[in-house]
């Protein structure tokens, strides 16, 4: 097992959620952090929180769609922790409609934050990775992306496109040693997914936040000869 304490890691979307558990879990392993989304109040409160470990906890505010915030931002973090060795592209949208009613601007706005702001923030933080000599990008996809339905066009054509994009990167980073891990979680009790109807929640039958970042974790601290390339989860009786 790898020993985590004394990392720097940067989670998109870190302000709550998905994001904001995993930031958790990992400043509980002694991991410093730089969290990005666009509500400044919730990643300062949460950074707050973060540094309540004893681990240095940064935020940056930017739209992972735009390439010039995004290269600014992933700087600005890297010098504030100080470097990087792990990156976790959580931040996404959940927005749903079937093929023919779904406004192409709203399909549009949908790919460009959960493919587009994917590739340039792992584009932006490459550099980094491959200067330290090695690393760990976890890009967040969905089963979704594995199998589209009704209803939900956009966002499993953008999940299916971050998989495949994924690949891609741990086919060419490997030499690097920068493990790539695409991982493709069921639905998870997140604002996001109770606000949309896709589950009530229930902590007794449904994946929860911590459950996803106790995973990371542990994927985080297998030993650098072992890749885990795709991994899926699931509640077990939902």
């Amino acid at each position: 097992m790898i020993e985590l304490k004394g990392k720097k890691a940067i989670i998109t979307g870190g302000g709550r959620g998905l994001g904001k558990a995993v930031a958790s879990a990992l400043v509980a392993e002694g991991v410093h952090v730089g969290i990005t989304g666009q509500n400044e109040q919730n990643l300062r409160l949460t950074v707050e929180e973060l540094r309540g470990y004893g681990v240095e906890a940064h935020y940056a505010v930017f739209n992972v769609a735009d390439n010039a915030q995004v290269e600014k931002g992933i700087q600005e973090l890297v010098e504030a922790l100080g470097g990087v060795q792990i990156v976790v592209n959580n931040a996404g949208v959940g927005q749903f409609g079937k093929v023919m009613e779904m406004a192409p601007e709203d399909f549009q706005k949908v790919f460009d934050i959960n493919f587009f702001g994917v590739y340039l923030v792992a584009r932006a933080v490459y550099p980094y990775l491959k200067e330290a000599g090695q690393g760990d990008v976890i890009n967040v996809a969905s089963t979704a992306g594995l199998k589209g339905g009704a209803g939900m066009a956009a966002y499993a054509a953008s999940k299916a496109a971050v998989i495949s994009l994924s690949q891609s990167m741990m086919a060419e980073w490997r030499k690097d040693d920068i493990r790539v891990v695409t991982l493709t979680p069921s639905t998870i009790a997140t604002d996001m997914s109770i606000q949309g109807g896709l589950t009530d929640g229930n902590p007794d039958k449904v994946l929860q936040p911590e459950d996803f970042a106790e995973w990371v974790v542990d994927i985080l601290k297998m030993n650098r000869r072992a890749l885990i390339a795709n991994g899926s989860i699931f509640s077990t009786n939902p």
